[in-house]
Order: C-alpha cells, then structure tokens, then sequence
C-alpha cells in the first residue's frame, strides 16, 4: 500500500521566510520522479524552480498560483509506492532543494497522467476544518463577510479555492440597502517587497544629505562614440575612479543591537550596484569587484546583469552584497533627483537626462549636452567637504574624460 509523504516549501536562504507561488508545474494526479519541480516560486531575490525529493504520485497542492505560502508550510503531496518509499528507494528524499533560477518553460515530457497501474493514494490529514490553507482565501472570505465553515469547496478532497469565495453567496438576511465601497489592495511581494523595505529602513537609519552639480557632457558622449560603449559604462567607470581617490564612501555604518552607530567599514572591493527597471519592479544588480575590470569588462557584466534581470534569471548572489549603487534615473527623461540610499551602503550616485541647453563654454555661450548630478551620502560617514570632493571629482570626468583615462 502506497504511504503519503507531505514535501513542504524548503528553506530557501538568504534569510527568507516565505515565497509565493508563480505558477504551478504538476497537477493532482500526475505521475513524477525524484527531484522533478512541482511549482515555481517567487521570492524578495528571484524566480526559482522548487523539485520534489520524492518520486510517485502527487495526491494534494496546497495554494493557488499567487498564494504567499511560508518556508515549511505544506506545498504538495505525494503518495509513494512501498518499493520507492525504503531506504534504498526515494522515500527518504533526493536532499537537493532548488533546480536553476528564473522562470523556465516546463516540458511536456515533464509530466504523465495517472493509468490504470498506479492510483493515487488518500491525500494525508494534513488539513484542519473548514478545508483551507491560502491565505489569500482566507483574506477574501474576510473581505466579502463569508463564513468559511459554511463553504463546500471545490478543490480536491474539499480544498476551497479562491473561486469559492468570490462567487456569489445566498444571503440570509435582508440585502443591504447600499453597498458597502470597496478598495482594490495591491500586496507587495517579491522584488517590490524588498525595494519597500529597504526604501524604508534607509529613511530610518540613515542621515542623508544630497549635493548635486550640473555638469557638460559633450565630451562624455563624443568619448561613448569613439569607444562605441553604453553610457552606463562609462558612468561606472567614473564611479570607480571617484571611490579610489575617496574611498571612505565606499563603506557602510556599523550598529549596535539598539540600532546606535559603533563603527564605520571601509570595505577593500567596490561591489557596484546600479539601478535596472523590470518587469518585476526596481532592481538593484550588483557587478562584483568592479574596481578591478577594464571599462570593455565593465559593459559586458553591466549588459549581462541587465538583461538577467528583465528576464527574472538573477540569483540572489547578483542582487546582495553592494558596497555603492549608480543609479540612472535620466532613462525616465527626468532632470534631477534625490536618491534614496540602498541601505547599507553609505552613497549613491545619480545621473539625470542629457539635454542640450545653453552653455558658456570657453568664454562663449553655445549649445552643449548638460546633465545634472545628484550624490546621496550617510552623514555619519563622511561630512559636506567629503562628499563635494567626491561629486566635483565625478563632474571633472564626466566633462573631461580623456582626462580621467589619462590618470587611470
């Protein structure tokens, strides 16, 4: 007789504690080997493919696609043959935990029906009265005033599904004579989770202050047209020049457990992250030891992070770990801004659109590409003659960088 082994959701790392479920990749029913993923979950890093340590075949999922389910919390069960569930067969599980990151099509080999051989096994009491785990159910039935006890689920084994508690219920009571408002409440998972809480613990901790200077770019960009690199290269290459010759911005403020500062860390590599939009919201790549690659080198990881992350495929490895951000927030068309700093670093650059605008060059007014720069720092790091060496310095390069290849 087939046993029922319950797989819950793996400790992910990173210090996470939950993950939601993005789509699932088997149904009741099937049939699955060892280490084969059932469900792709998303997490404040990334996309990841979840495999499951037993072979046999899966008699409950407990979530719908969306669901915010907690590291240990049951995800699938599945009901194991007698041969597959000794010691030498899989019962005791394969120990791997994740397949790859970012979002992978599933193959259609990937899965196959239940015959007439193998029949699922009762799902395992794993599930109180009524039957009901999402907490997402659990909120809507809160919202549309649904006693869930009075509930028939549609799911398996009685399971109530989202669509149960959104569909039109039998009052019993006079209707109300006006319908109560409702607001549409938007959660926040996943990247823009931790974007909002790393906005906030910034806002919290750090003292702040922003300098900012205009500064001619025509040079920068006839310098981007002989080179025949991006921008945001040669950006970070001016950022790297710039914590060289002050390298107290490229650390982070040590606290004690009541959040007091004890200690400034001046870190030995430039770990630098740089500001990517995606469709998953605000991400913060992160190119490692970039004060050791050559400008070429530098585009070439800045291109690789980019494109990873617009398609979901960074690891939580390239999303930690900063020691200074580069954000370009000029792509939006905007003049200026006031950047946030990403906790727990001690500055960010920003860099805001080029336009042509008049300017006295040489003595002469004329037409020439400006751009503005802004520069957040810790104040507890460094004070004002600091960090307006280090933005004069980025503003020399940025309008000069011949100059700045010269002394490189």
């Amino acid at each position: 007789m087939a046993s029922v082994r319950e797989f819950p959701l793996p400790d992910l790392g990173e210090g996470l504690t939950s993950a939601e479920i993005v789509r699932w990749l088997v149904e009741v029913g099937d049939v699955i080997k060892v280490d084969q993923p059932v469900a792709e979950v998303e997490t404040a890093k990334a996309v990841v493919e979840v495999p499951c340590p037993y072979a046999g075949v899966v008699t409950s999922r407990f979530g719908e696609a969306g669901t915010e389910v907690p590291v240990g919390a049951p995800l699938v069960t599945v009901a194991v043959a007698p041969a597959e569930g000794t010691a030498e067969g899989v019962g005791n599980g394969s120990g791997n935990v994740l397949v790859g990151y970012g979002t992978t099509e599933s193959s259609g080999s990937r899965r196959r029906r239940v015959g007439t051989a193998v029949k699922p096994a009762a799902p395992a009491p794993v599930r109180a009265v009524p039957a009901v785990i999402s907490p997402l159910v659990r909120r809507l039935a809160r919202e549309n005033g649904i006693d869930l006890a009075t509930v028939t689920g549609s799911g398996p084994d009685g399971l109530i599904m989202r669509a149960d508690v959104t569909k039109p219920q039998p009052r019993t009571g006079p209707a109300p004579t006006e319908p109560a408002p409702t607001e549409e409440v938007t959660p926040l998972r996943g990247v823009a989770r931790l974007a909002a809480e790393t906005f906030a613990r910034s806002r919290r901790e750090i003292p702040d202050a922003t300098c900012w200077v205009d500064a001619d770019a025509t040079e920068l960009l006839a310098a981007r047209r002989t080179l025949d690199l991006g921008l945001l290269a040669l950006l970070a290459r001016v950022c790297t020049a710039a914590l060289a010759r002050h390298p107290e911005l490229n650390s982070s403020v040590v606290t004690g457990p009541d959040g007091a500062a004890t200690g400034i860390r001046r870190h030995s590599a430039v770990h630098l992250g740089f500001a990517a939009q995606t469709p998953r919201g605000l991400a913060v790549p992160v190119v490692r030891d970039a004060h050791l690659l050559s400008t070429g080198q530098l585009a070439a990881e800045l291109s690789r992070l980019t494109a990873a992350a617009r398609e979901g495929r960074l690891s939580p490895a390239e999303l930690t770990g900063g020691t200074f951000t580069l954000n370009n927030y000029g792509v939006f068309g905007v003049d200026g801004s006031t950047p946030i700093i990403n906790h727990p670093e001690a500055a960010m650059l920003g860099v805001g659109r080029i336009a042509a605008k008049p300017w006295v060059h040489r003595g002469e007014l004329a037409v020439r590409q400006v751009v503005q720069l802004s520069f957040s720092f810790d104040h507890r790091v460094c004070d004002g003659a600091v960090a307006g060496a280090f933005l004069r310095f980025v503003a020399d390069a940025v309008e000069s960088p011949v100059a700045l290849l010269r002394d490189l």
